[in-house]
């Protein structure tokens, strides 16, 4: 998922969407734990998307709290 795809969501779609990939995250570390994936990668890549999602959560979060002072 690309920044500027984040950017344009509304913050209760991130939330729901930060929801499913940690959800996403937990599946294919356990599958991972099982056996060995084709492509580990992916794991780093889910890690990257709630990162992102996470960090623009915070960038919103933060502009509300400048508007109210």
């Amino acid at each position: 998922m690309d920044q500027n795809v984040i950017k344009e969501l509304s913050t209760a779609d991130l939330r729901d969407r930060l929801e499913d990939e940690t959800k996403q995250l937990v599946k294919l570390r356990i599958n991972h734990a099982v056996s060995p994936l084709e492509n580990p990668n992916k794991i780093k890549a889910y890690r990257k998307i709630i990162a992102r999602i996470k960090t623009e959560l915070r960038k919103r979060e933060l502009e509300e709290l400048n508007k109210k002072q």
